[in-house]
């Protein structure tokens, strides 16, 4: 299917932004006021140069509500023409919850306003941001995340002439495993599991070092660690999803297609369709133990320039862009 995003000129990106309402255990989301349009909105803005929409969503949320949140779920984007100009603006959405913070009125909004989910719809401006409420609605609000990376570009095998676990990142993959740390901590990414190959562990190293953590070695999700015992992989995997922490996985090209194909299938999942290229991430989400959600990035983790590049956002099982 085509990309919708190619006909956006303007990328922007938010959030459905939800805490635990103080003192009980309901559900509430976040809607802010903006004087210049006077309406209530959903949190999000626009794609700085430089910047992918995962760490747009995060920055964003923190100018117009002083909140610093932890991105889940993608639920989806919409585009929409943008009034007075003969201009599509594209916003893409995630599901992310409250880390710390308070709000504080500014330039461009000026009300902060917590509503329950039987009650925000109808306190909304727009239909569009209704649907993006309903898409996070469809699954548990607080799944716990698990990141599971594909290491970054190492050459070709067949040109390293030691062995093949000690073959490193080419310049091209060191660039990527930088380029994922902004977007694995938009995720709240804090504890770093690797398979042993020296390129996976590179991939993670720019990570380990921002977070000034170690990296624990998986040697079960190493290309011969899967071959050798693929469902004690699968459960070592399940194993490290714990919220509230979010772990970051690194492994392989022959490791991570199939473990997930096998996962999806035992907890009834479909997954989208993913190349699984070299430095992609998968955005996994469990809730009692399964999972029940799976968004494969791959070209969102491209940063934007000064101009507005077309590009495409995160997709998941209920996300037919593609």
């Amino acid at each position: 299917m085509s990309d919708p995003r190619v006909k956006a000129n303007i990328l922007a990106a938010g959030a459905v932004l939800w805490r635990r309402a103080p003192g009980g255990d309901a559900i509430e989301v976040a809607l802010v006021h903006r004087p210049k349009y006077d309406d209530w909105s959903l949190p999000k803005g626009k794609i700085d140069p430089g910047e992918t929409p995962m760490v747009t969503a995060v920055r964003e949320v923190a100018e117009e509500t002083g909140l610093h949140s932890r991105l889940s779920r993608y639920l989806g984007h919409v585009t929409y023409p943008v009034t007075g100009h003969r201009k599509l603006k594209r916003v893409d959405y995630w599901a992310a919850s409250v880390a710390e913070g308070a709000f504080v009125p500014n330039s461009e909004v000026d009300q902060l306003r917590w509503h329950r989910v039987d009650r925000v719809m109808d306190q909304l401006s727009y239909p569009m941001d209704r649907t993006m409420v309903r898409n996070f609605l469809r699954l548990p609000p607080d799944t716990a995340t698990l990141l599971l990376v594909r290491h970054g570009k190492a050459g070709r095998r067949e040109r390293f002439r030691g062995p093949d676990d000690e073959r490193p990142l080419e310049k091209a993959g060191r660039d990527q495993a930088a380029a994922l740390t902004p977007n694995l901590l938009a995720f709240g990414a804090a504890e770093i599991h690797s398979a042993p190959p020296l390129r996976c562990v590179q991939t993670m190293a720019p990570l380990a070092e921002s977070l000034g953590v170690e990296i624990e070695l998986e040697p079960l999700l190493s290309e011969s660690g899967y071959a050798a015992a693929p469902d004690e992989a699968l459960a070592r995997v399940r194993e490290l999803v714990s919220a509230p922490v979010v772990r970051t996985i690194c492994s392989q090209g022959k490791v991570i297609p199939p473990l997930l194909r096998r996962w999806a299938e035992i907890d009834g999942v479909t997954l989208p369709p993913a190349r699984n290229r070299k430095g992609s991430l998968w955005v996994l989400s469990v809730a009692d133990g399964r999972l029940v959600a799976a968004d494969h990035l791959d070209k969102a983790l491209r940063v934007h320039g000064h101009r507005h590049e077309s590009g495409r956002g995160g997709t998941s099982s209920t996300d037919e862009a593609r």
